[in-house]
């Protein structure tokens, strides 16, 4: 999608092309690169990513510090980030981001995984603390706040003590996998709902979902 842009343009220019700052949106999903992550439970942000792009229509392309897609939602303008710094770094591409597009921080969503949850839930808060997860920790330390958007996707605790590494970082079951895209699409109309009703009425419609 951005080959042709940047080829004429270079890495310089806005990819957002929306000149409203309130219009614009970054979502952000979690993961660590490489093939040997792609089906684990900690790169559950990458997977609802990969299945907006699926539904909406839109590409990625690999820029600095990550995977980035943009497409457009009645008169919004979406930008889709997944951060190529691995999940302990991730606060350094989102805050890239989100000061060269001029994305206010209210319009960020962060998607990520979390055992505190069972698989498949979906909780949405506009605040809070990283909870052991360092993805958020980093990018709590990068945006110097506890206050920004995240979608936390429940991924389950069976795992024994000691194990949880283990787990986060282990595949799906066969029993998850054949729930996953029923959940998937679920995510997809989060994305939805956040960037066209705004934070309150999606936590409203879709906690605990």
């Amino acid at each position: 999608m951005f080959k042709y842009f940047l080829s004429l343009f270079g890495h310089d220019n806005l990819l957002l092309e929306e000149k409203d700052n309130m219009k614009k949106f970054l979502i952000v999903g979690l993961g660590n690169i490489g093939d040997e992550y792609a089906e684990t439970r900690h790169n559950i942000g990458f997977k609802v990513l990969d299945n907006l792009a699926q539904k909406k229509e839109f590409s990625f392309e690999t820029l600095k510090l990550g995977d980035l897609g943009v497409y457009k939602l009645k008169g919004r303008s979406i930008l889709c980030l997944k951060p190529s710094t691995y999940m302990n770094r991730s606060g350094k591409a989102i805050k890239y981001w989100m000061d060269k597009e001029k994305i206010p921080l209210e319009n960020i969503l962060v998607i990520t995984d979390d055992i505190n949850l069972p698989f498949g839930t979906i909780r949405v808060k506009t605040k809070g603390s990283d909870g052991g997860h360092n993805g958020l920790k980093d990018t709590q330390e990068y945006l110097q706040t506890t206050k920004y958007n995240r979608f936390r996707f429940g991924v389950g605790s069976d795992f024994g003590k000691g194990r949880q590494v283990e787990y986060v970082l282990g595949k799906w079951t066969e029993d998850e996998e054949l729930a996953l895209e029923a959940r998937l699409n679920k995510s997809v109309e989060l994305v939805d709902s956040f960037v066209l009703s705004g934070i309150s009425r999606t936590m409203n419609q879709f906690n605990g979902s």
